[in-house]
């Protein structure tokens, strides 16, 4: 007996169409919120990430999405740039915060990452965060597992360091695309 597949799924086929249009719709329609949203983090996030900042102001440089942080007197006292790649499970969004100068990272921040619960996302924990304050931003890092030694070395996150290489990774790219562009 021949059977026509397409004739007994149908019903199957059709459905999906339905929810795949649906979810486009739905995508479409919330994508200007979902910046918005992006957006406003950004801002609430430059005074911790900057110290001193109090205010952001959106910019390009390099191609990069930068944000200029200022101080209570509208003086620019360094700069958050917007960088993303591709970790171990998806993409990762993050701030990366340097000083006027670009002479040293002031933070780092997390805006979006789908890294494995427990244990990759613990890239966006303040204890693992904390360690790129005060890292040079003239040479790139390194991940280290055994405890960094030098200054450019960060702390990798025990069985995670795929996550925490692509951290890394896309700080040093972000910093390279950076000074090549950057106007003194």
């Amino acid at each position: 007996m021949k059977t026509n597949y397409l004739k007994d799924a149908w019903l199957v086929i059709l459905l999906c169409l339905c929810f795949g249009a649906a979810l486009a719709g739905v995508q479409g329609a919330l994508a200007p919120r979902i910046e918005a949203n992006k957006l406003a983090d950004t801002l609430r996030q430059i005074p911790t990430l900057v110290p001193g900042a109090v205010s952001g102001v959106p910019d390009t440089v390099a191609g990069l999405r930068i944000y200029r942080a200022l101080d209570a007197e509208h003086q620019e006292i360094g700069r958050v740039i917007a960088a993303s790649g591709q970790g171990f499970a998806d993409r990762i969004e993050l701030l990366v915060a340097i000083d006027r100068d670009a002479r040293a990272l002031t933070g780092l921040y997390i805006v979006d990452q789908k890294e494995t619960p427990g244990l990759g996302d613990f890239i966006t924990k303040e204890k693992w965060r904390a360690q790129f304050a005060g890292k040079p931003a003239t040479t790139p890092l390194s991940v280290t597992k055994s405890g960094a030694q030098r200054p450019e070395q960060v702390d990798g996150v025990t069985g995670a360091t795929i996550s925490s290489e692509a951290v890394v990774n896309i700080v040093n790219a972000a910093l390279a695309t950076y000074r090549g562009g950057a106007q003194p």
